[in-house]
């Protein structure tokens, strides 16, 4: 269970923080580690800090970017102290884990957390579920990033020592890849009835996504979803004009209901 958990770091600055923060997931049971474009890796500090945890360190995942890090997760929670104008459902850490716990028995999870001094851009948060904060000292909540990833690993491994959640059942989710495709082929769609204009899109689309990571479909609910979208195309006489996205839904709802 705990290896489909996946702390996901965006462009540490600092390479001791990446080797502490792998000393601090391993004291916890988590061994999947992602790096998203860091500053400065390999380097001898980060496995300088990492001291009995060097092997989460050669094997780390690197990659670009955050959507390559969280392609195939059905859940993704961006760590974040600040109020964003692309709100989500917010959790602290201890109800984050027992919300990660039972659905990461049968899906991947990534937590992300972003820069040492920044944290997650405003983009990063929008291509998340949910968010966690920790609870802090309001006259100084300020926490080092390896703190950070200790007291949410910290909650995960006690979380996962709790029977009820362990044994907690949840739906099936779609990947983030099939949502990113999911609002590709919406955005199609509404530009192609000129319900947005493409010049001028306005927030429609940035609360759309909001609204359908808020509300997390489910595999077959999203397949569903795109039949429509493909129905609207066709009766609109898009089809041809946005390479046959009318077909793609088909495949995607027919696999759907293959699956279920």
């Amino acid at each position: 269970m705990l290896s489909n958990i996946r702390i996901v770091l965006i462009n540490t600055f600092h390479p001791g923080n990446v080797g502490a923060i792998a000393r601090a997931m391993k004291n916890m049971g988590l061994t999947n580690l992602y790096l998203v474009d860091p500053n400065d890796y390999p380097s001898e500090e980060a496995t300088s800090r990492a001291a009995g945890a060097v092997d989460l360190l050669d094997n780390a995942t690197i990659v670009p970017t955050l959507k390559e890090a969280i392609a195939d997760c059905s859940l993704v929670i961006g760590t974040s102290a600040r109020h964003r104008t692309f709100q989500l459902p917010i959790m602290n850490a201890r109800e984050c884990a027992e919300t990660v716990i039972p659905e990461a028995k049968q899906h991947n999870v990534a937590i992300v957390f972003g820069r040492e001094k920044t944290g997650l851009l405003n983009d990063e948060i929008a291509q998340c579920h949910r968010q966690v904060y920790i609870d802090a000292n309001d006259e100084y909540p300020v926490l080092n990033i390896s703190q950070a990833v200790q007291i949410v690993a910290y909650e995960i491994w006690m979380a996962n020592q709790h029977k009820d959640f362990a044994e907690q059942e949840t739906p099936d989710y779609p990947h983030r890849k099939d949502m990113d495709l999911f609002y590709e082929h919406l955005e199609e769609t509404l530009y192609g009835i000129n319900f947005v204009v493409r010049n001028h899109p306005g927030k429609v689309l940035e609360k759309l996504h909001r609204f359908f990571n808020r509300s997390r479909p489910e595999k077959q609910e999203l397949g569903i979803l795109r039949g429509v979208l493909a129905a609207v195309q066709r009766e609109a006489g898009l089809t041809e004009a946005n390479n046959h996205p009318e077909k793609k839904a088909k495949d995607a709802l027919k696999d759907n209901n293959q699956k279920n």
